[in-house]
């Protein structure tokens, strides 16, 4: 008895299908075929049919013409039973010698799981209640020269399926749906925006500047400028521009790109939705938030409670609007509403095991002590809001406490989804922001903003007073289809090179 291994399996298997392609040319069959007008899907027939009696179905007589790849066959006799799978789910055939003719059943019988086929019939239900198709012609539309995955080892391997989506995509259906469920959430963004009046547009993705937000940048070289630029790390001051230019309400849905690490949360290039409105302020962008996200959430899913691994969020309460001072205090007993230095700042961190950078300040420290103590914790919809002025150089500064900013931040079930500003529309103030940014990327952070003379001149020919905002669109898509990692929302994610 010989005992093949995996390779000369999966050989033997690959040599099995070429000699059926052979066949089929031998036949006069182009086993790549040509256009097919197909004029049915499975989920069509079914849900036109499944709640008919077998009677009223066989009194019809209706004939479709549906295409799909064959994803399971069973043959009895001069007659078998098959599945062909469309984007819209899978359907039943059933196809007999007598009613398609000896060169049409050979060929169906020769055909391989994964092939794709056409099929001319009449809707039937069988015996045990299953909407199906009598096929009456087939028609081959394409050879599969590869054995699907449960034809061979299965397909388990979670990074295998994030290389070989497409794999995926044939194998596991709920994968399909949670990216039919991507494309829903942006498109219903879109309509909710347009219909308030808000013009999207296309800003450019190279930069001669990287900016818009804190994060290193991808760094590419044009040869016929002979120059630098930068993959765009945020959509934010381009819109600003526009908002200058007289365009008052502006959105942009597009991929922006992070030279930083990968985790389940974080992938070098993302899509982000930005918006921008003058004449409001980031309380009424908090109102924005809220309806969108919401309207979103009940188009898509029919509800505004959801569910995201142990936990259920309810969308459809009133959000909670907090200060993160007051957050910190809440969960660490810490008042940072006080006077503190920067000297007492360091040592409440170093009591309580706040980690700390080099050279971080007031500002940094109160940011600190609610990423590592508060955040997590945030699980029903909470707008966090009142950054500190160190770690929002574009947002404009609070009147009450100007040590603070106008600023927000969207949490829910412990993580980021959006982040917010009243604009600064101040060009000196921004200077003197773009300085202090300057002067950190001198002492060591690679994230600071540099100085963008564009940006300011921009600026000084006057933006109204505005509210500007970013969603996540991969982490918003992340929560509403109960994701835990963001590559199970992106079709094609970043990987590191096999070997």
């Amino acid at each position: 008895m010989v005992i093949m291994n995996q390779e000369e399996e999966l050989n033997e298997l690959l040599q099995v299908r070429r000699d059926k392609l052979n066949i089929l040319r031998e036949r006069g069959i182009d086993p790549f075929g040509r256009k097919f007008e197909r004029t049915d899907t499975a989920r069509g027939i079914l849900d036109a049919f499944d709640a008919l009696s077998k009677e009223e179905i066989e009194e019809k007589q209706q004939a479709v013409v549906i295409a799909g790849r064959l994803v399971a066959k069973r043959k009895q006799g001069k007659a078998s039973f098959a599945h062909l799978q469309d984007q819209t789910g899978r359907i039943q055939i059933y196809v007999r010698k007598d009613e398609v003719g000896e060169e049409d059943y050979e060929t169906f019988s020769t055909a391989d799981l994964g092939d794709w086929l056409g099929i001319s019939g009449i809707v039937f239900k069988t015996n045990r209640g299953e909407t199906s198709v009598k096929a009456a012609e087939l028609t081959f539309l394409s050879k599969s020269l590869r054995p699907l995955p449960e034809k061979f080892h299965g397909l388990k391997d979670v990074e295998l399926r994030y290389r070989k989506r497409y794999l995926d995509l044939i194998m596991n259906p709920e994968v399909k749906n949670t990216f039919i469920t991507r494309s829903r959430i942006i498109s219903t963004i879109r309509r909710y925006l347009d219909g308030r009046g808000y013009l999207e547009v296309e800003t450019p993705t190279l930069h001669n500047i990287p900016g818009g937000a804190a994060a290193r940048p991808f760094i590419t070289h044009h040869n016929a400028l002979d120059m630098e630029l930068y993959m765009r790390i945020a959509i934010e001051l381009h819109l600003k521009r526009l908002i200058v230019g007289g365009i008052e309400k502006v959105y942009e849905i597009g991929r922006v790109y992070r030279n930083e690490g990968i985790s389940t949360r974080h992938n070098p290039e993302f899509t982000m939705l930005e918006l921008y409105e003058a004449f409001a302020d980031f309380h009424d962008i908090m109102d924005l938030t809220e309806q969108l996200i919401t309207h979103v959430a009940r188009e898509v899913l029919g509800s505004e409670t959801l569910s995201y691994g142990e936990h259920t969020v309810e969308l459809g309460k009133p959000w909670a609007r907090k200060h993160m001072v007051d957050l910190v205090k809440e969960h660490t007993g810490i008042d940072f509403w006080q006077g503190v230095s920067d000297e007492e700042a360091r040592s409440l961190a170093r009591e309580h095991g706040v980690e700390l950078k080099p050279g971080m300040t007031f500002g940094h420290i109160v940011n600190e002590f609610f990423e590592q103590k508060v955040e997590e914790k945030l699980i029903q919809p909470t707008f966090v809001y009142g950054h500190p002025v160190e770690i929002s150089p574009l947002a404009r500064k609070n009147e009450e406490d100007p040590r603070f900013t106008d600023r927000f931040e969207l949490f829910i079930v412990g993580r980021e989804h959006a982040n917010a500003f009243t604009e600064l529309n101040d060009p000196l103030d921004q200077r003197e922001r773009f300085e202090a940014q300057v002067r950190e990327k001198s002492q060591g952070n690679d994230e600071a903003h540099p100085m963008d003379e564009d940006f300011l001149e921009a600026l000084e020919y006057g933006m109204p007073p505005t509210g500007g905002l970013g969603i996540g669109i991969d982490r918003l898509v992340m929560l509403l289809t109960d994701s835990a990692s963001i590559r199970d929302v992106l079709l094609f994610p970043t990987l590191r090179e096999q070997g």
